[in-house]
């Protein structure tokens, strides 16, 4: 029931999504548009409240509980950037809007962008970390949690994964190609 919650959930997000930026864009119904997509952490409330009550109900916690708990940190840190993201190419497919901006290729503003990119997934591993602790206070000493500890290891592996490479770009910057507008000595940027 949970896997089939989680990916309800998932299609939720993204009628939701399709559905607020096109009353946003296409209806010009903005306060509408907004209204349907202010209605997408609804999603993620049912589904932490469904898990709670299975585990509270005496369900052996397994890799399902600590999915829900990994999708609803994710859904955190990674659900308004998802939206930012689309809306700003709704906005220029279908209402003239400016052409989204591309992340930056080189120098320091790559490496700025890359630890931001960083600092939305450590959020979202951090949420989900979060969550599967409580779901370990919550369930006690009655039951299995090396299923939800094995997500927690999972998650901290992802924190580290994003730092490394974040790290990567600070300590060895790619360099524009010679001749090309976005070529500037590191220094002076």
């Amino acid at each position: 029931m949970i896997v089939t919650l989680i990916i309800i959930c998932e299609v939720g997000f993204w009628v939701l999504l399709a559905g607020g930026l096109s009353l946003r864009y296409l209806a010009r119904m903005p306060r509408a548009g907004l209204a349907v997509l202010l209605c997408e952490p609804l999603l993620e409330l049912v589904l932490f409240v469904v898990t709670a009550i299975d585990l509270k109900n005496g369900a052996e916690p397994d890799w399902k509980h600590g999915l829900a708990a990994v999708y609803i940190g994710f859904s955190v840190g990674l659900g308004h950037r998802t939206i930012k993201w689309a809306d700003a190419r709704f906005a220029h497919r279908f209402a003239g809007g400016p052409p989204p901006v591309r992340p930056p290729k080189y120098g320091r503003a790559r490496a700025v962008h890359e630890w931001k990119v960083a600092a939305h997934w450590t959020l979202a591993a951090g949420v989900a970390l979060a969550l599967l602790q409580g779901a370990v206070w919550y369930v006690g000493g009655d039951g299995s949690i090396s299923s939800l500890r094995s997500w927690q290891t999972t998650m901290l592996l992802v924190i580290g994964i994003n730092l490394v490479i974040a790290a990567s770009y600070t300590l060895f910057p790619k360099q524009a190609p010679a001749g090309t507008a976005e070529e500037r000595p590191l220094s002076k940027l």
